[in-house]
């Protein structure tokens, strides 16, 4: 893709296009973003964020020992009733990034320190995203770029970040089309996030680089594929079959990284809002992961031995939760801010 001259994230006609009847994702919302915020995410043409930093918390090849470098964009063309990051995926908190802008934040996250660019939820922002990684690498930015994603995408879409994107972080969040459609609002989100993972996976085969540190050696990933599937309490049935979907088609292609830290999140919201949400809740048991649940989970695992897997340690507890109003919206364990929506460059 040429770049083009401007400033603006989706200042130029080539760049607004895929945004004036916007099917960028399965939801073929087909409504004009031009103009301003519209369709199921809610999100303008240009490419807004939250917060950006170096994150700790991510899987260890893709942590390392500087962080990933995370950018949270704003919006979420899924929606998920249970969102832990929902004040930017679903409130709108943000602000805006040009091209010049979002280039700027890589290349301080990459000053920083960080191992990589982590790109958060931007399946609704494609166009404008390659615009500021392409202006990044312009200006001489190195890093490997992770694309963090629910999955629900289309093939078509991510082939635009080809060339770009070296790592795909991508969740496969149910195979049950009633769960999905309940909590997703998407009945066809298996079939979208099987198709998106393919691609993902056909196009990039894991590849690592030893990393040293104070006599410490870990893998860097710099290539290749991390599929997430966050454990939902009272689903036990629906992850033994996402994972038997997963230990068919992709055991020694990619990593595995099982999820346990569900954590039902105190949303404040208009009641109307949180009603309807409330609702949608009722598709699981919204609470913590108990104890014998963890363990069927290791059980599970154990039986179905993957090559390439992570799984977390059961925490019972909810103040790892962000709060992305705060310049820190995590622990200070957990990331080391950069850039924030309100505050800049900190």
């Amino acid at each position: 893709m040429s770049p083009c001259s401007c400033d603006g994230a989706a200042c130029c006609e080539g760049n607004q296009l895929p945004y004036q009847s916007c099917q960028l994702c399965p939801r073929n919302c087909s409504v004009a973003r031009v103009g301003g915020p519209a369709g199921f995410c809610g999100e303008p043409a240009a490419v807004r964020a939250a917060v950006a930093c170096l994150h700790f918390g991510e899987e260890p090849p893709i942590t390392v020992f500087g962080g990933s470098g995370t950018i949270f964009i704003s919006g979420c063309n899924l929606g998920c009733a249970f969102c832990q990051n929902y004040q930017i995926s679903q409130q709108g908190m943000g602000a805006e990034l040009s091209r010049d802008d979002f280039a700027k934040v890589c290349l301080a996250l990459e000053a920083a320190g960080a191992e990589n660019i982590n790109i958060v939820t931007g399946s609704h922002a494609v166009p404008a995203i390659v615009e500021g990684l392409t202006e990044a690498r312009m200006r001489g930015m190195e890093l490997p770029v992770c694309w963090n994603s629910s999955a629900y995408e289309k093939v078509e879409v991510l082939q635009r970040l080809g060339g770009l994107v070296d790592i795909w972080l991508p969740d496969f969040k149910t195979i049950n089309p009633q769960t999905s459609a309940a909590l997703f609002k998407a009945k066809d989100y298996p079939q979208r996030a099987q198709e998106s993972i393919l691609f993902m996976v056909e196009n990039s085969p894991l590849r690592f680089q030893k990393r040293r540190q104070s006599g410490e050696t870990r893998e860097k990933l710099l290539r290749g594929v991390i599929v997430r599937h966050l454990f939902l309490p009272g689903h036990l049935e629906d992850t033994i079959l996402t994972l038997e979907w997963l230990k068919k088609h992709l055991d020694g292609r990619v990593y595995l990284s099982l999820m346990s830290q569900y954590t039902p999140v105190p949303f404040v919201e208009e009641e109307a809002q949180l009603e309807r949400r409330r609702q949608r809740l009722q598709a699981l048991e919204n609470r913590l992961v108990s104890q014998d649940e963890f363990q069927d989970l290791q059980d599970i695992l154990t039986a179905y031995d993957f090559k390439y897997l992570f799984y977390q340690e059961l925490v019972e507890d909810t103040e790892w939760l962000p709060d992305f109003d705060r310049v820190q919206p995590f622990s200070y364990e957990l990331a080391k801010p950069v850039w924030h929506w309100r505050e800049g460059f900190i």
